[in-house]
């Protein structure tokens, strides 16, 4: 049984603990609305141009349009975007990513096909670089995590654009939590090259007239590229959102884990303290009947 002592000090270890998980929720929560506050303004823009290409695209009279990147080849070269957060005590965002992260190479090794990994944050590059498989590792991208900025996006956009361009890769794709609201984030693969235009294609009653200078194709040759390094951006955001949101629902369980130990340690207190007083009671009657 505990000494009274080593019970308060276990109650001021946990309330001290306990203020600091608070501190991280407020934190997080600061961090959550910023980070929703750039998707929110970033969205319109997305949106926007993806609409733009879909008008093009529905336009499109002639042959069915191809690009460059919607080249689809026998898959040899693979290339992964993953993403994950700097630091911990974010609850399973990064284990789940890991784990997905995990189970598509297995899925992808039975190709017998060469994988890039584009590790995004300081978690994932350290769980891939332990990985005992024969893969290729891109690293030090980690300060996009906690800044993302559309330069950052841009670059490795369009490395990959110009790697697939030249035959070095044949296919990418994008894994990542995808942040649905504050309590839920979604590990989340999506296609990023080649690109699949026939999905973007939607047929309008009224399809929207443009005014198209030098042409269709040029225009749109160079929408795609706008759209693939926007893409890019938009999953950093996401991601970026889904670690502050996990990490504001992994301190609040925290928090709510210290009110439970507090009050388990406060009635174990008290019981000790009733013993000791009942046991002194005890001693002093005891003492008091042989003096009699």
């Amino acid at each position: 049984m505990p000494s009274l002592k080593e019970i308060k000090g276990r109650i001021a270890s946990v309330k001290s603990t306990q203020k600091i998980t608070s501190a991280m929720k407020m934190v997080a929560s600061a961090k959550f609305r910023k980070a929703q506050n750039q998707i929110e303004q970033f969205l319109p823009y997305e949106h926007r141009l993806s609409n733009i290409l879909n008008d093009f695209l529905s336009g499109y009279n002639d042959d069915v349009f191809s690009s460059v990147f919607s080249e689809v080849r026998e898959i040899q070269r693979s290339a992964i975007v993953v993403l994950s957060s700097n630091s911990s005590l974010c609850g399973a965002f990064n284990s789940n990513i890991i784990r997905f992260l995990n189970e598509y190479i297995k899925k992808h090794n039975c190709q017998k096909c060469e994988i890039t990994i584009y590790a995004i944050g300081k978690k994932v590059e350290t769980a891939v670089r332990k990985l005992n498989m024969p893969l290729i590792i891109k690293g030090g991208y980690s300060e996009l995590m906690d800044k993302p900025t559309f330069e950052g996006a841009k670059e490795i956009a369009d490395i990959l654009m110009d790697d697939f361009i030249a035959n070095n890769i044949d296919r990418v794709d994008l894994l990542y939590n995808f942040c649905k609201n504050a309590g839920i984030q979604i590990p989340t693969e999506e296609q990023f090259l080649p690109v699949d235009l026939s999905k973007r294609i939607e047929k309008k009653a009224v399809p929207t007239d443009y005014i198209i200078e030098p042409d269709r194709i040029t225009v749109l040759e160079s929408l795609i590229p706008r759209a693939l390094r926007s893409k890019i951006y938009a999953i950093l955001l996401s991601s970026a959102a889904a670690e502050q949101a996990a990490r504001v629902v992994a301190m609040q369980v925290a928090s709510d884990n210290a009110d439970e130990i507090l009050d388990e340690l406060s009635i174990q207190f008290n019981k000790q303290r009733q013993q000791s007083i009942t046991s002194e009671l005890l001693d002093i009657i005891g003492g008091s009947e042989a003096l009699k």
